[in-house]
């Protein structure tokens, strides 16, 4: 199976840890976030994964080719950032992406201890996207899409795109001029009743800013003496 980070965001909620560090790179408890993100991925039985990169992508360059992976891993660079779509739609034309396999797609940015491997059995079908939705959290108290039996809308009530998904290429034009945002055409096949979807109610973190870096450091601590 064929996987995507999405990690070429300038990170400028996360200023001033980002002046000199994409945000993939922060550290938590020792690790950058992208390899926390690649531990999972491999744990899933990926086989290969795409990073997109932009913003000081030769820190990220130099920590993939510095280590021995066990899946193979490849960069995307973009000269500006392309938006979530647009980066997708490049790895596609490029050949970095296989056009004829699902995506399992995972923002950079996000902690989620939704097990991945349920998304590499699950089937797309008729469907466009498969999403997965977590409560709504302070910050987005509103939501992003509704789901009622495995079907998902732009109704309400609504729960909040977690950052993790299965998306068919197709969903992705490709004669779109980039910058190009993935939201607008995820709700765009919702309308058309394309994206399936399932509720996530366990732990799970928009690693946007410098104080929800230090809940989920808190976080990794508190697991690890716990079961230290």
């Amino acid at each position: 199976m064929q996987a995507m980070i999405l990690a070429a965001g300038l990170g400028t909620r996360m200023r001033p840890l980002t002046d000199h560090t994409p945000k993939p790179m922060l550290k938590v408890a020792g690790k950058p976030l992208l390899e926390y993100q690649l531990e999972r991925l491999f744990a899933a039985g990926v086989e290969e994964i795409v990073i997109n990169t932009s913003y000081l992508a030769e820190q990220i360059e130099q920590f993939i080719a510095g280590r021995d992976w066990p899946a193979k891993i490849k960069l995307s660079f973009e000269a500006s950032p392309l938006e979530t779509a647009g980066g997708i739609q490049q790895a596609l034309l490029s050949k970095k992406l296989n056009p004829e396999q699902p995506i399992l797609l995972v923002n950079g940015d996000v902690w989620c201890d939704f097990p991945l491997q349920i998304l590499r059995k699950t089937q797309l079908n008729q469907h466009l996207a498969h999403l997965v939705l977590v409560p709504n959290p302070e910050h987005n108290l509103k939501g992003d899409f509704a789901l009622q039996s495995g079907q998902v809308s732009n109704q309400q009530p609504r729960f909040t795109f977690s950052g993790i998904s299965l998306i068919h290429p197709q969903l992705i034009p490709l004669d779109k001029p980039a910058p190009l945002a993935l939201a607008p055409l995820l709700r765009a096949a919702a309308e058309q009743g394309r994206v399936s979807g399932q509720l996530y109610e366990g732990y799970w973190l928009d690693v946007g800013n410098p104080e929800r870096l230090r809940q989920l450091e808190q976080r990794i601590a508190t697991t690890r003496q716990s079961t230290a």
